[in-house]
């Protein structure tokens, strides 16, 4: 689901942008977005587990991740927070990748819009270059992981 943007934007062909209408309050999907308590049972696509060495919610903070795949091979993420304006909106650089392999670099700007209960889940994930958005589709199935992972966090909502 690459997105299309608006044109004063300029960066259509360097974006993936994932929605999901989430059946639970703005107020819980933040939290479970921002406290590593809760990150920790759906962070990343399905089958993935994920260990948070450190998460600091706000702008220069830091969080450590690293996302563990089925087949054992780990994942591991520096995300810097550049914008934390709870519990509207969360802007962070991601840098990550496959231990030993190339790495993904990328803006996230993930937004939380109240409609009628539900939150209506917004991620624009901008790299640096068409290429480098085509390698981490290519490579690492961003789109599709960016899906289970929101789908996840869905299926983790509705148990609490």
């Amino acid at each position: 689901m690459s997105g299309k943007n608006s044109p004063t934007t300029g960066t259509a062909d360097r974006e993936i942008v994932i929605t999901r209408l989430i059946d639970a309050p703005r107020e819980l999907v933040f939290t479970a977005w921002t406290d590593p308590n809760h990150v920790a049972h759906w962070w990343g696509p399905k089958g993935f587990t994920t260990t948070i060495h450190e998460m600091d919610l706000r702008p220069g903070g830091v969080w450590r991740l690293v996302m563990h795949g089925p087949d054992g091979t780990d994942y591991p993420n520096k995300i810097i927070f550049v914008e934390v304006v709870k519990p509207e909106r969360l802007v962070y650089t991601n840098s990550g990748g496959k231990k030993g392999g190339p790495s993904a670099k990328f803006q996230n700007t993930v937004t939380f819009e109240e409609q009628g209960g539900k939150t209506k889940l917004s991620m624009r994930m901008v790299f640096s270059s068409p290429e480098e958005l085509e390698h981490v589709v290519k490579v690492y199935g961003a789109i599709e992981g960016g899906k289970q992972t929101l789908e996840r966090l869905e299926e983790y909502l509705a148990k609490l």
